[in-house]
């Protein structure tokens, strides 16, 4: 992670004459990818592109092409694949990229099983952890981690054609990525071909669970078992999930140096081909040395290349232990502060105070708050349960409050909101849906306000001190004055049903501010009042350096925290 800070020096002086102190660093992060807003797809369920790579008639008696799952309401899931590809997302690059993102993060794409899992528990509407009948379509089973998976490329566009492509289009790839497991490995009534079994480069078998609970499995004499843990699933009521399997997911063994060999390999094959960042799935399985170990091997032929783990906890004194330098040294999705948007956008709808302790911009437990990855749903849970008007809430918090955005395919329309995995989340989306998304009442806004964050480096990147967060009412200020920079934003929002008339005069510069969303200009002096619309965002920017001494003093003790964090967490 990329937390760089500088403290004013004091006086100097040169030919008898003193020069003034240079003035104080403000920032939050100096992370580059934190310019950057971040679309999430799940690919297969965005766009088919190119229906000949579907595979149809793939799997025989067990096939994998539209599986539904049969919902009471009939707004039915499905667990088979449904045709969307590389061809899908890079046709719709402009859409993302106007839209105001500026990467696109795409779930793994590495070979997965050919055929539907006859293993685990029935599948229903409501169910989680349970796999019988689905298929690998999400991309998260590898079975060939040096193999791209037959549905996603197309003739003349291969995986590095797709990010030089996404690239031309001015969009960032961050790859989906796995450590912890590859597909599903026991449970079948009948072994199955593909599933816990592992291939190496050259498509030899290198590991192969032959469907044998993991306490059954002999790594001493079989060397196809050597690849995986023989711990069986821990009940959560006698020990950590963690320390078992997940699922009948087959379980990599961390001590194994051919584990760690195998898969820095295959995402280094993938990473020269185009990739600027990685997202880590189940990082919380796998020990902080195994983490650190692969991290550093990764980024010695990537430099300083920026990564995210998905550790699925709402502790955030337990993810944090990701984000240390002496662990993975990487940022994790903020999931403490996605719980407190769904409840404060969704039907609870509770006050924006409820977002403040989660964002923990002093003495919190992270390397670097402002580097965390910032989202209200994704793939794992269900959607954000909220009105349109909540979803522009959200939105107006996503793309201006600290961290980095992240938005789920779909969520600019409010598509399937509140459903579950299995009950719609992961629905195709699809081309015609693309086409007539503007029409939704939360487009608009969406991207009005994320234009306005890839514009606005102080909302990307700066400082930020609440002046209050209550009830419906949100005032904040981001606080950027770094190499060169010299910005102040002041944000305004109202969640309420009617307009606002907000007063700030706390923190507040004397000074010509603009407004960033209407062009306007407003001569300040010791207050600001707005007329802030009902479910709506004014955003006042100031192009100068701080001068405001309460506002500098908070700054100046943000700045402290920050150097005393990393102070600590680089001690031995």
């Amino acid at each position: 992670m990329h937390v760089r800070l500088s403290v004013a020096v004091g006086f100097a002086l040169f030919a008898g004459q003193a020069l003034a102190a240079p003035r104080p660093d403000y920032v939050g992060t100096t992370e580059p990818f934190a310019r950057d807003a971040v679309y999430f797809v799940v690919t297969d369920r965005f766009v088919n592109g190119d229906p000949s790579n579907d595979h149809r008639d793939q799997g025989g008696a067990h096939r994998t092409f539209d599986i539904p799952v049969p919902c009471p309401d009939k707004v039915d899931g499905n667990i088979g694949y449904l045709g969307g590809d590389f061809k899908g997302v890079l046709d719709n690059a402009d859409y993302i990229r106007n839209l105001g993102f500026g990467a696109v993060w795409i779930t793994p794409i590495v070979d997965n099983p050919d055929q539907a899992f006859t293993g685990s528990k029935e599948i229903s509407c409501t169910s989680t952890l349970t796999d019988r009948g689905k298929t690998g379509y999400h991309g998260y089973w590898g079975t060939n981690f040096y193999k791209v998976d037959e549905h996603l490329p197309s003739a003349g566009l291969q995986f590095a054609d797709f990010t030089k492509g996404l690239h031309a289009a001015r969009l960032k790839v961050v790859l989906d990525i796995v450590g912890n497991h590859g597909s599903p490995s026991w449970t079948m009534p009948v072994r199955q071909p593909q599933f816990g079994q592992i291939f190496d480069k050259d498509g030899r078998l290198i590991a192969d669970h032959q469907n044998l609970a993991p306490q059954q499995l002999d790594p001493s004499h079989n060397p196809l078992h050597a690849f995986y843990n023989n711990i069986g699933p821990v009940d959560a009521s006698k020990g950590s999930i963690f320390d078992g399997n997940l699922a009948e997911l087959g379980d990599f063994n961390e001590h194994n140096p051919a584990v760690m060999d195998y898969l820095v390999g295959a995402y280094l094959q993938w990473t020269a081909q185009g990739v600027d960042a990685l997202r880590i799935d189940t990082i919380g399985w796998l020990p902080h040395p195994w983490w650190n170990e692969f991290v550093r091997r990764v980024r010695a032929e990537h430099p300083g290349m920026f990564m995210f783990g998905e550790a699925f906890d709402y502790d955030a004194a337990k993810i944090a232990e990701h984000t240390w330098p002496a662990n993975a040294n990487v940022s994790v999705l903020d999931f403490p502060s996605r719980g407190a948007m769904e409840e404060t956008f969704g039907l609870k709808q509770k006050g924006f105070e409820t977002l403040a302790e989660p964002l923990h911009l002093l003495g919190g437990p992270y390397a670097n708050p402002y580097e965390l990855m910032s989202f209200y749903d994704n793939h794992d849970m269900p959607r954000l349960d909220a009105s349109d008007a909540g979803f522009i809430d959200a939105n107006n918090w996503l793309f201006t409050a600290r961290g980095i955005p992240v938005l789920y395919y779909g969520s600019e329309t409010g598509f399937m909101r509140g459903r579950a995995e299995h009950a719609g989340n992961r629905a195709y989306f699809g081309q015609q849906r693309v086409d007539a998304a503007a029409q939704s009442p939360i487009f608009g806004p969406l991207q009005r306000v994320a234009k306005l964050r890839e514009a606005t480096p102080a909302l990307q990147r700066g400082l930020q001190v609440n002046e209050r967060l209550q009830g419906n009412e949100a005032v904040f200020f981001r606080v950027l004055q770094h190499g060169g920079v010299n910005q102040t934003a002041l944000v305004l929002l109202n969640k309420g049903d009617a307009a606002a008339r907000i007063e700030v005069k706390r923190y507040l510069q004397d000074g010509t501010w603009r407004d960033a969303l209407d062009g306007d200009t407003l001569q300040v002096s010791a207050s600001l009042k707005a007329d802030v619309p009902a479910h709506g965002i004014k955003v006042y920017v100031l192009d100068a350096p701080v001068q405001q001494k309460a506002l500098q003093a908070e700054l100046d003790r943000a700045m402290a925290d920050q150097q005393a964090r990393t102070r600590r967490l680089a001690a031995p």
